[in-house]
């Protein structure tokens, strides 16, 4: 259930999930990282999703009971790879139904990677019991954005 009552439920993305997926990664990398410079388009993430995320990888989203994808997760191994939310679905419980399911599916332990600017994302995983482990200056990933990794051994 969310906050408002409606359900939600979690699953494995289908092929047609792709596109709307990409449109939650998309919104809440505006919302919650506005001073991130993103390397790929629009067209590229979407791309990424309907070839790479949802056929080659565990994807999972929250739909809606209406049928809206409001949420999506991507384990890669270990690596919780992807956890993004459409901003108005942020607060509700979502984001802890997502970690407790990737907890499930790797009882051994998980990884992230988050950049440093964003600390309501560190307080996220932090109460979920996240250690950081490593801090990186960037040169790394796409953005160039100092990064931060993240472990939870159970």
């Amino acid at each position: 259930m969310s906050g408002d009552g409606r359900t939600v439920n979690l699953r494995r993305a289908l092929p047609a999930d792709a596109a709307p997926a990409a449109d939650v990664w998309l919104r809440s990398f505006a919302a919650a990282l506005p001073g991130v410079v993103r390397p790929r388009s629009d067209h590229e993430v979407h791309g990424y999703f309907r070839h790479v995320l949802v056929p080659l990888c565990e994807t999972w989203v929250a739909e809606t009971e209406g049928g809206g994808v409001v949420g999506v997760m991507v384990l890669e191994d270990e690596e919780l790879a992807q956890l993004y939310l459409v901003p108005e679905w942020r607060g509700r419980g979502l984001g802890d139904r997502f970690v407790a399911l990737a907890k499930e599916h790797r009882p051994a332990g998980l990884s992230l990677w988050t950049f440093q600017v964003n600390e309501s994302a560190h307080r996220f995983y932090e109460r979920h019991g996240f250690e950081a482990v490593e801090w990186t200056d960037g040169s790394r990933n796409e953005e160039r954005e100092p990064d931060l990794r993240f472990v939870w051994r159970p």
